[in-house]
């Protein structure tokens, strides 16, 4: 007896040398009232703060409002500063201005460059306004009331190509107490300093890359940060350096200093590699230029938008002997600008805009997320911090207190399927008595396109009161002295029947582990057809290859199958013979998702399977839904060809042959010859397509040479032919004929 082969079957000779473990995917019980719960930082951090800040575990309190003031016409803002009045003055790039900004938030243009890019600004002791532009490496000092000056009409104050060193970049601008200006710059490192129209003097040169940050301490002692490996140095008065911490990271890219003295720091990068390229330089028409040197990874990230590997890091070295450590570390943000409160350390962070609140004790806060890439200095007022960005470039107020009443909107929420809203559990910090809360719905992703409302609702007491849909969201509004803890939302899928999603069967193999067979038979596996078995393919969840062994006297059926809801499920499978209205049961309650049978059990003949799949063992009795899917015509073929009308005799030497076979199931393929009990030849039906119940066979077959004088037969003219004839299962039947 024999089994047809499947065409989905694949074989591997040899499969494995050890059999492996059939894996499936293991369903969660998944029946009843879910709920979806955001609970910690990293989950409030997918939603819109607005006036609300986000703390390290995971609570939502009241936070600093950011105002837009500003949106300015260049892409970059690269820094901030403010003088005694509230304005505000903005070095930026593309196009590379000096804008200045008055408190109700009107511009006017101080200054202009054919350089790529105002890099920094400050406002001086005396009332002057201070620029730094790149690639040229000029200082310039301004009038701010002045406006319309250009690289040919202000004055210059600090130009490289006066310097021995001639360096190619400036990067922070800073004032002691005497009013100087010191000249932090790169390539090389070094820092200059300018006393009041006189010519600049190298005050410190570093064996680093660049200087990129200065700061001074109350007692005259400046604090400079470099790139290359991530020093800090204190600088006394006589330009006298001692390095303060050698620091994980190898950029230092902001420093600030305490009230009390302690020094913060922040450090990105990873020390002893540079992976971004160089960065590009491109100003006005009239000139373009490439920086050789390559720049801090920090600018090149914010110039391309592009992400540090490793992220930033935030260091303290508290004031006397206290040894440096670091209190924060954050793996997807940049630190560009760091400044100092006695509510904690604000760190202005890219690649997404946000703004940490960093405590001592390495406890911190999102306090704002910006409309904008990256949040790039800050610059101190009365009314509150100053915040330039970039991507786009804009100016932003942070309050100093907490918003009257901030809101935070949670991320849009998918259920998989319609669903019904039940309650909402929120945690409430402690001394919340109530919180303000709303929720809305909708079933398309977008909630502008035609959702619901927004309906208030009371946290812990009821249902919200929103239409049964598949997406949601949640708002709430903070008032000072609240805070939230964990906020779950209560669901309920609507039950939605299983879907098979495939089914293949393979007549002729057994699945492994159905049965134990002796000996070592040949090992298969069976693929469902939409699989791809070439180089490319991608093994899916559930669709992993079927070890399975070729037996003929076995059918194997295996199905994929999912249940939208993620219920556990049941197979019942069905069959039915071509011509046939009912199905069969062949096999309830199974629980893999392939089942291995006897052919014996079908006659001859062509059949379809039928898998029910029930979810069931996840429902209330009673409530259950099935899917089913039906599979293609397979065949079930254990008995071989008839033979008829064999016909055998010589002719010119050969043997002639003609027969008729003929088979009741599936077409007669070839056959085969042996003479003398020789080797097998194999032969096709006349025509050579074999494609038919009934196929006829006309041959010569060649006699062979003489057998040695020690082998002759006692009649040399007697042959014996046998003739085995196929069917496409592989069932075969031999006849012979003898020709004299």
């Amino acid at each position: 007896m024999s089994v047809c082969r499947f065409r989905h079957l694949r074989a591997f000779l040899p499969l494995f040398a050890a059999v492996f473990a059939i894996a499936f995917v293991a369903s969660a019980h998944a029946q009843g009232t879910r709920l979806w719960t955001e609970s910690t930082f990293q989950d409030f951090e997918n939603g819109t703060p607005n006036g609300v800040a986000i703390t390290s575990d995971g609570h939502l309190v009241p936070g600093p409002s950011s105002t837009a003031v500003l949106t300015t016409p260049s892409t970059y803002v690269w820094s901030v500063a403010a003088d005694r009045d509230g304005n505000a003055y903005l070095a930026t790039g593309t196009p590379a201005t000096v804008l200045r900004v008055t408190p109700d938030g009107k511009s006017t243009t101080l200054f202009t460059t054919r350089d790529m890019s105002v890099q920094v600004v400050r406002v001086g002791p005396d009332g002057a306004v201070y620029a730094a532009t790149l690639p040229s490496g000029k200082v310039y000092k301004l009038d701010p009331n002045a406006t319309g000056k250009t690289d040919d009409t202000a004055t210059v104050v600090f130009d490289p190509a006066g310097t021995n060193e001639k360096p190619k970049y400036v990067w922070d601008l800073a004032f002691d107490a005497q009013g100087r200006l010191y000249v932090a710059t790169g390539a090389p490192a070094a820092v200059y300093r300018v006393a009041n129209g006189a010519k600049p003097e190298l005050f410190f040169k570093s064996d680093e890359e660049h200087i990129r940050c200065l700061a001074f301490e109350k007692n005259g002692d400046l604090i400079a940060g470099s790139d290359g490996t991530g020093l800090i140095y204190r600088i006394d008065p006589a330009g006298k350096a001692f390095v303060l911490y050698d620091a994980p990271k190898k950029e230092i890219t902001s420093i600030a200093i305490g009230d009390d003295g302690t020094i913060y720091a922040a450090g990105v990068g990873d020390k002893g590699r540079n992976t971004l390229p160089p960065l590009p330089v491109t100003g006005q028409a009239t000139v373009t230029a490439t920086i050789t040197i390559v720049a801090p990874g920090s600018v090149q990230a914010f110039n391309g938008n592009t992400l540090i590997p490793e992220g930033s890091q935030l260091y303290e070295i508290p004031k006397g002997d206290g040894p440096p450590r670091q209190i924060w570390e954050d793996h997807d943000d940049i630190v560009y600008a760091l400044h100092w409160t006695p509510q904690g350390l604000l760190a202005s962070t890219g690649n997404r805009g946000r703004i940490y609140r960093v405590q001592d004790d390495g406890t911190y806060a999102d306090v704002a997320h910006l409309e904008a890439s990256q949040a790039t200095g800050f610059a101190d007022t009365a009314k509150g911090f100053f915040v330039g960005t970039a991507n786009a470039g804009k100016l932003y107020l942070l309050s100093r207190g907490e918003a009257p009443d901030g809101t935070y909107q949670s991320e849009v929420f998918d259920a998989g399927m319609f669903a019904q809203w039940g309650r909402a559990e929120v945690e409430l910090g402690a001394g919340t008595q109530s919180v303000t809360m709303y929720a809305r719905a909708g079933n398309i992703e977008n909630p502008a396109r035609a959702w619901g409302e927004w309906k208030g609702f009371t946290p812990n007491d009821g249902p919200m009161g929103i239409e049964s849909s598949r997406f949601m969201q949640w708002k709430l509004v903070e008032h000072p002295g609240n805070a939230v803890g964990t906020v779950g939302i209560n669901y309920l899928p609507v039950n939605v029947p299983p879907v098979v999603d495939e089914i293949v069967v393979a007549p002729g193999t057994r699945a492994m582990g159905s049965q134990q067979v002796p000996g070592q038979p040949q090992q298969v596996t069976i693929n469902f057809p939409s699989q791809n078995t070439g180089a490319s393919y991608v093994q899916e969840p559930g669709k992993e290859p079927l070890p399975a062994y070729k037996d003929k006297d076995a059918v194997t059926v295996r199905w994929s199958a999912h249940d939208d809801n993620g219920d556990d499920l049941s197979f019942a499978l069905f069959y039915r013979g071509a011509g046939e209205r009912n199905w069969q049961l062949l096999k309830d309650h199974v629980r893999e998702r392939y089942y291995s049978f006897n052919s014996a059990l079908l006659p001859d003949g062509h059949y379809r399977v039928k898998v029910v799949a029930s979810n069931a063992p996840s429902e209330n009795p009673g409530a259950a839904l099935t899917g089913s899917a039906v599979s293609d015509d397979f065949v079930i073929d254990t008995t071989p060809p008839t033979v008829n009308n064999v016909q055998a005799q010589m002719a010119d030497g050969k043997i002639h042959v003609t027969l008729t076979a003929t088979d009741a199931t599936s077409p007669v393929t070839h056959a085969e010859y042996s003479i003398d009990a020789g080797r097998w030849q194999y032969v096709s039906p006349v025509g050579n397509i074999a494609d038919s119940l009934t196929e006829r066979f006309d041959f010569d077959a060649a006699v062979p040479a003489p057998r040695p004088e020690a082998e002759a037969p006692l009649d040399p003219q007697e042959h014996v032919i046998a003739i085995r004839v196929f069917d496409r299962c592989d069932n075969a039947v031999t006849v012979k004929a003898v020709v004299r």
